[in-house]
């Protein structure tokens, strides 16, 4: 009866701490998706500016509400723009970001294989 007992116990200790390390974890994941304003470079879990600090209490009050990881991302979007997201999202305002390192690299094989082309006919 006692070891029953104690593995409902542990049984019960484990979940509850698993499903608060996981909001842990969501809310650690959020920090580091978040740029800093004012530390320019820093997301806002590696900052202790006090928009930093005011963000991190932001992001645990819309967690404690029930808002899910891409509708915090999208209000703090709309609020500060989408430079605060260190991983935009693919829209069209930002298409040309997305696409631009790709045009490159095909243009640069295209040339690339052109001179190898024009090199093999001159020797």
């Amino acid at each position: 009866m006692k070891f029953k007992f104690a593995f409902l116990i542990f049984f019960i200790l484990f979940n509850f701490n698993s499903s608060i390390s996981k909001e842990i974890i969501n809310e650690l994941e959020i920090h580091k998706n978040l740029r800093c304003l004012v530390c320019q470079g820093q997301s806002i879990s590696d900052s202790n500016s006090d928009f930093a600090l005011t963000l991190k209490s932001v992001v645990k009050d819309l967690i404690d509400e029930g808002k899910t990881e891409d509708e915090i991302y999208s209000f703090l979007s709309d609020k500060y723009g989408d430079w605060i997201l260190y991983k935009p999202k693919f829209n069209l305002e930002n298409f040309t970001l997305w696409v631009f390192p790709y045009i490159v690299l095909i243009i640069g094989g295209f040339i690339i294989i052109f001179l190898i082309k024009k090199r093999s006919k001159n020797v």
